[in-house]
């Protein structure tokens, strides 16, 4: 019986070598990982002005920490994150304390959430508003590593330590070509806050918002916190055309332009036969803008004829709208047919909020890719499957293997059973 145990328990850890190779398979080392790990800082206003009750019938700062629950709840586990503070510390009338008054509340990294909801749920407003000193602080958090980098700032109100002017410290982090993106949240609508938290974002090519209910602010963050996690591709400028014989040819990649209220945009991309050409546009509304709003994407024929189009409508709950579109360019018996040239065109109905200004245009990210046609119809199972065959055969083969060590185990314990 003793040898039967120990040849049990040898196949069991057989099996269990098997599924291990088969579940985690050569890849990456967690170090690796570590490196290319996106990173966030969230930092948060906790200046005396975050005890006003106006969020909810709560207080800013009750607001931002239910906001900042849900978000740690919500955020995706290969992002590594921390929170700073300022204003938090320091509640004296000496400005030149005042304006030091920033700290980590927890570091960037692996996110323990039970312990970060603790270290939230410590804060109390304050003191003063360093957001200069803040951000310069917040990028240094996030130092190291070759993963996306956010920075996400929530503040009730203006900078209060100038001449370090807020606005000039993100151009110089933004100088530094770290990668590095700064959005901004501004939690009451405030024309000077408004202003300078735009010029912020506007620095690092993040996004300003302005959120006066505590789900909006929480979704918001969630939605940046999220972004971080996307791959990191590096946009190329493209300028459209006021018309298609006159657009920029794009080959497939990313592109960014900048597109006023009202404004057609031309871009071309040939498409040779058999190819299927996808495009796909986002509209950045970076500024207060009237609400229902719409963005069209369409393919022209040179001669005008519209292909397909896409498109799509916002009502002001969020800070960008995309749609897109397929154009799949059927096969030709001429082997020397040319390549078709397909107009994409951008047009949008935002229109300005009473007082904001016009120029520059919202942001404008072109997705545009040239692919192969899908296969036909009868090979769509066995193109669904792709590189998942080698998966199906290895589950296969283990199974059948473990099923004839069990088969065989059975037999010979019952034979041993019958001798004894």
């Amino acid at each position: 019986m003793i040898r039967t145990q120990r040849l049990a328990a040898g196949v069991c850890a057989l099996l269990a070598a098997l599924t291990a190779g088969i579940a985690f398979p050569a890849g990456a080392s967690a170090d690796e990982t570590t490196a290319t790990a996106p990173k966030v800082d969230l930092v948060i206003d906790v200046s005396g002005s975050m005890r006003a009750k106006d969020i909810d019938g709560q207080s800013r700062m009750a607001a931002a920490k239910q906001a900042f629950n849900e978000v740690l709840d919500a955020t995706p586990e290969e992002v590594q994150l921390g929170i700073r503070t300022l204003g938090a510390n320091y509640p004296g009338d000496d400005r030149r304390t005042g304006c030091k008054d920033t700290a980590q509340l927890y570091p960037v990294g692996p996110l323990d959430r039970t312990e970060a909801k603790t270290a939230v749920a410590t804060l109390t407003p304050t003191g003063w508003t360093p957001i200069g000193p803040a951000l310069l602080k917040a990028a240094e958090d996030l130092d190291g590593g070759e993963g996306s980098k956010r920075i996400v700032l929530i503040s009730d109100g203006e900078d209060t330590c100038a001449p370090l002017d807020p606005c000039e410290v993100a151009r110089e982090i933004a100088a530094k070509g770290i990668g590095l993106t700064i959005d901004t949240l501004g939690l009451v609508p405030n024309a000077k806050m408004r202003a300078q938290l735009s010029c912020i974002a506007e620095a690092t090519g993040g996004t300003y918002t302005s959120v006066e209910h505590t789900e909006e602010l929480a979704d918001k963050v969630n939605q940046l916190v999220g972004r971080a996690a996307d791959p990191v591709v590096t946009p190329v400028a493209v300028e459209g055309a006021s018309s298609c014989t006159k657009a920029p040819t794009l080959k497939a990649g990313l592109y960014t332009d900048r597109e006023e209220f009202g404004q057609e945009r031309w871009y071309r991309v040939d498409v040779e036969p058999g190819q299927e050409l996808r495009a796909s546009v986002s509209v950045a509304s970076d500024r207060a803008m009237n609400p229902d709003y719409g963005v069209l994407l369409r393919a022209l024929t040179k001669s005008g004829r519209e292909i397909v189009r896409g498109e799509a409508a916002g009502n002001g709950r969020t800070d960008v709208i995309s749609t897109g579109l397929r154009y799949p360019k059927q096969e030709s018996d001429d082997e020397e047919a040319p390549a078709e040239t397909v107009c994409l065109l951008v047009t949008n109905s935002f229109s300005a909020a009473s007082g904001v200004k016009t120029t520059p245009g919202m942001p404008v990210e072109l997705t545009v890719d040239v692919v192969d046609a899908p296969a036909p119809a009868d090979d769509v199972a066995s193109f669904g499957l792709g590189r998942g065959w080698w998966l199906l055969g290895a589950l296969v083969l283990f199974g059948f293997l473990a099923g004839l060590i069990w088969g065989w185990l059975s037999r010979w314990r019952v034979a041993v059973w019958r001798t004894n």
